[in-house]
């Protein structure tokens, strides 16, 4: 496991706590603000002792932040960087880098949508799924299906587009799958 997806596992594992979900969502809400033990304690309606814990758990991650003047702030860009962290180790990431006009159809390192079937964006996008699949030789439908299944929950349109746009071609029986053309470099 990276780096980014143990400190992931951890942030999120923390946060599946009730009291540190809540304590961390009231700081949120609470921006600049921030909110002091007691008031933590009244607003969730949990004990000093309990307040104190979740927000002791939440400063020790760096989800917030304590101060000199007793008040904890949220730090809820730890998680947005977090997120990207773990984002850039997808493995069609490296690749969308070099299709920034085609970021749109993608949300953390997943298809989501196709562009217009007629135009240049689906052949581009076409091109960037054939290059991440790398086909070499001659794969089956499932060895296909399985590839797509890590950037699409959608794999058996991404399958089409990839025959109709002419990278992917399949024998008469719809079994196998080859390369039709060859990638550029």
């Amino acid at each position: 496991m990276s780096a980014e997806a143990a400190r992931a596992a951890e942030l999120l594992t923390q946060l599946s706590n009730p009291a540190r979900l809540r304590a961390f969502a009231e700081l949120v809400r609470r921006g600049k603000e921030g909110s002091s033990l007691a008031e933590m304690s009244f607003h969730l309606d949990i004990s000093k002792p309990e307040a104190g814990e979740a927000l002791g758990r939440l400063a020790g991650l760096g989800l917030a932040t304590g101060s000199g003047d007793g008040y904890y702030r949220a730090q809820p860009d730890v998680l947005r960087e977090v997120a990207q962290a773990l984002t850039a180790t997808l493995p069609i990431v490296p690749l969308l880098r070099e299709y920034p006009q085609l970021k749109s159809y993608f949300a953390h390192g997943r298809l989501t949508s196709l562009p217009p079937t007629m135009s240049e964006r689906y052949q581009q996008t076409a091109e960037l799924l054939a290059r991440f699949l790398a086909v070499e030789g001659v794969l089956t439908e499932d060895e296909v299906n399985r590839r797509l299944a890590a950037v699409t929950d959608d794999v058996a349109a991404v399958r089409r587009m990839l025959v109709e746009s002419g990278w992917l071609e399949r024998d008469r029986a719809g079994t196998s799958y080859g390369s039709a053309r060859k990638l550029p470099a």
